[in-house]
């Protein structure tokens, strides 16, 4: 009896536990399914680019260089004559009008020498006066044979010796009123002077003129700068076809701008355009002026210079930004209708505020990657956003 009782339960379970099996069996399978429907490769969306068509526009062209500034006039003042300097008659290093006395040369010896010159004067105009009256008084007697022709010889004579004589004095009247004169230095034109350089009672002009200071005008200022052949050859070109001569060339309009300076805020004109090319560099010799009233403009500073010559009316352009470059030159990325991406080769133009002339290999309807361009490479898929190309405001003069 014993036996038969456990015997029996594992002949009952036995079916019951294939069933079990079988169901983990079948539930392992269908997780197994499942498993595999969520590991299934579904392809990213495409990446989203900012794309705009170029901008349109008139755009003016520049011949760009840099030159430095300097003074029309700049004077040395010097001792002409020799003497103690009496008095410094300016502060050093400021604005005086021309005319205004700068300095004083003890006078009072050159004072005296004129008023010497001017009496000596006074007497050979006396002995002409007499002279003329003897050769007159000679003459009458000559002509009524009261005197002989010797007589009247040796009166024209001592008449033609009084007036040498006095063509002396006023020479040497002259030349004591100029050396009078040198005793006061004055501003030769409007300008800066430059600290002075002897001091009072110091003895100047002893051997050689002795320097004082040195007058500096700013007002106006050149701008001195060189343009390369092949931006010469452009002007050229372009001069002659609006029918330009050489002396129009030499108003064209500048513009000008300092190292700490946005733009070109400075403008004047072409002043002079040297006739020949400079062989060892291939450039040309140019120069402008510059009203320069507020004084900002020293003599010696870097300057960056441009030179508008022409005017484009359709110009293309993008932003500056949206350019790449490789060894290949620089590029545009594109998206053609397809919305797959080109690599566009392209040749640029100038700058303007912070977009760029591209000249060839885009067209006004092409759509740019301007946004963007480190998650798209050429050949890609893309999905375009159309946005608008912001336009600044026109350059800063």
């Amino acid at each position: 009896m014993t036996r038969a009782t456990l015997a029996s339960p594992a002949r009952a379970d036995g079916p019951w536990r294939r069933i079990g099996l079988l169901s983990v069996a079948i539930a392992a399978t269908v997780a197994l399914a499942g498993c595999e429907d969520k590991n299934t490769f579904v392809a990213p969306p495409p990446p989203k680019v900012d794309v705009a068509t170029p901008i349109q526009r008139a755009v003016t062209r520049y011949v760009e260089a840099t030159g430095n500034t300097a003074p029309i006039q700049s004077v040395d003042l010097v001792a002409r004559v020799q003497g103690f300097l009496q008095s410094i008659d300016y502060t050093d290093g400021t604005f005086v009008k021309q005319g205004t006395q700068l300095f004083t040369i003890e006078p009072e010896t050159y004072k005296l020498k004129l008023d010497q010159a001017r009496a000596a004067e006074a007497g050979a105009q006396a002995s002409l006066k007499q002279a003329e009256a003897d050769f007159k008084r000679q003459v009458d007697l000559v002509q009524r044979q009261a005197v002989s022709q010797a007589t009247l010889d040796t009166s024209t004579s001592t008449r033609d010796n009084a007036q040498a004589s006095l063509q002396q004095a006023e020479a040497n009247t002259r030349i004591a009123e100029l050396n009078y004169s040198y005793t006061k230095v004055s501003a030769p034109f409007d300008g800066i002077v430059s600290a002075h350089m002897v001091s009072i009672g110091e003895l100047v002009g002893v051997s050689s003129p002795t320097q004082l200071a040195t007058i500096v005008a700013m007002d106006p200022i050149w701008v001195n700068f060189t343009v390369n052949e092949l931006d010469v050859l452009r002007i050229r070109a372009e001069a002659q076809r609006r029918g330009l001569t050489a002396a129009n060339l030499r108003q064209f309009p500048i513009q000008i701008g300092l190292q700490t300076e946005t733009g070109y805020p400075h403008e004047g004109k072409l002043d002079y355009v040297a006739p020949t090319i400079n062989q060892s560099t291939g450039t040309l010799a140019v120069r402008g002026v510059v009203p320069n009233d507020d004084r900002v403009l020293l003599p010696g500073y870097f300057v960056r210079v441009r030179v508008p010559f022409t005017q484009e009316k359709d110009a293309v352009l993008v932003p500056d930004t949206a350019l790449g470059s490789d060894q290949g030159g620089r590029y545009l990325l594109v998206v053609g209708k397809d919305n797959t991406v080109e690599q566009r080769r392209v040749q640029v133009g100038p700058a303007d505020n912070g977009l760029r002339v591209i000249e060839d290999g885009l067209k006004p309807d092409d759509r740019v990657v301007i946004a963007g361009l480190l998650r798209v490479i050429p050949g890609q898929k893309v999905d375009p956003q159309v946005t608008k190309i912001d336009q600044p405001q026109a350059s800063a003069k």
